[in-house]
């Protein structure tokens, strides 16, 4: 389960702004990527609520909502950024993936002094570590996760509203059948990415 190790050595070493960031959508075939940071207050303890915070793909539905809100509350500060399909297409997905992080870390509405990511690093001005499997060690990594994922999911369902030919609000944006059986009827949409393998000929992976 995601606790406060990292983050309690952080304020131990004088880190009072420590961010967790993370990302949701990488392996989609349509939307954007969404990355969330979240900075919890130094000194926060562990409760019956608190202890629930947890990598956001181990988390149903209803409980990542509720999560999401109680994060939001609890959070000394909170922001998303995202990285468009186009500019995925254009940068390529690692890059894109960086790109949205570093947004939701510069809309913040404090200046961290320092950052735990998910598995990976970003051009950041500030010191940094990439935790492997960090939204399931770090409370901060995993509130992210939820974040990004519930931001994700609500753009994915607003877009089917829009359009509901591919059923975004059923796989929001996934390779799942029902989507990859859209893309062969209609071919993409202008949220595809059309980089990716399937997206052009409904094949999947």
């Amino acid at each position: 389960m995601a606790n406060l190790d990292w983050e309690r050595s952080c304020w131990r070493d004088d880190y009072r702004v420590v961010a967790g960031i993370d990302e949701a959508g990488r392996g989609a075939l349509a939307g954007p990527i969404v990355a969330a940071a979240v900075v919890l207050p130094p000194g926060l303890r562990l409760t019956a609520r608190t202890r629930e915070i947890n990598d956001s793909k181990q988390l149903p539905e209803p409980r990542r909502n509720r999560l999401a809100d109680l994060i939001r509350a609890v959070a000394v500060s909170w922001a998303v950024g995202y990285a468009s399909a186009d500019e995925i297409d254009e940068l390529g997905i690692s890059r894109a993936n960086r790109l949205c992080m570093e947004r939701a870390l510069e809309q913040l509405d404090c200046l961290p002094d320092f950052a735990l990511l998910d598995a990976i690093t970003c051009e950041l001005s500030i010191p940094q570590v990439g935790l492997i499997d960090g939204d399931a060690i770090s409370l901060s990594v995993a509130a992210a996760s939820i974040l990004a994922k519930t931001e994700r999911d609500r753009y994915m369902r607003q877009i089917h509203e829009e359009d509901q030919r591919y059923h975004f609000n059923r796989h929001v944006g996934y390779g799942t059948p029902i989507h990859l059986q859209a893309l062969r009827t209609y071919g993409p949409c202008s949220i595809h990415r059309r980089s990716f393998r399937g997206v052009l000929t409904g094949a999947g992976e």
